[in-house]
């Protein structure tokens, strides 16, 4: 059996979760609502306060929805409780960001001729700390992430200087240059 798909997922006390016939996962908790299809051959049922998931055989597609649904639900989970967060910096002269309209939109200066300026998906806030730091906060795990890799697209940190936009704690690998040739 999956050592992922086999576990069971707490459900934390103010966190309602909803099984329909279709085998749709409804998770709603004090942050949010966040939904989630599941194959029909994965069954989900709830014992008490927390979520078992099944699957049919040992078969490999069956072993990899096992541990990819049960996954998918504890992040919803986890989403719905306490949110997830990523932090991305900034490392060059005068590059910063700030968030606007209570963290809606996001203006990032970074080298260009002209500001850019992001707008926040639902479910999704920026927070800038220090000019230097991004931190993008929401309740869906991959859209979170999907977000920051995104801003972190617009200036890739580059190995020689190591300017751009990176996220907190990623060391970049770094290059010597043309002095180092000789």
């Amino acid at each position: 059996m999956s050592r992922i798909g086999r576990l069971p997922i707490a459900v934390p006390a103010g966190v309602t979760v909803t099984i329909d016939e279709s085998n749709l996962v409804t998770v709603k908790g004090p942050k949010g609502t966040l939904t989630q299809q599941v194959n029909p051959d994965i069954t989900v049922k709830q014992e008490g306060n927390e979520l078992l998931l099944t699957r049919p055989s040992d078969d490999k597609n069956h072993r990899a929805l096992h541990g990819l649904y049960r996954a998918l639900i504890h992040n919803m989970v986890v989403g719905v409780t306490d949110g997830f967060a990523v932090a991305l910096e900034m490392v060059g002269t005068g590059y910063r960001a700030a968030a606007e309209e209570n963290g809606k939109k996001l203006n990032i200066s970074i080298g260009f001729s002209h500001p850019v300026i992001l707008d926040a998906p639902e479910n999704i806030t920026f927070e800038t700390p220090v000019q230097t730091k991004i931190v993008v906060k929401g309740i869906d795990k991959q859209q979170v992430g999907n977000l920051a890799a995104d801003i972190r697209a617009i200036r890739k940190p580059e190995p020689y200087l190591g300017k751009g936009i990176k996220y907190e704690g990623e060391h970049i690998r770094r290059k010597e240059g043309k002095a180092g040739k000789k």
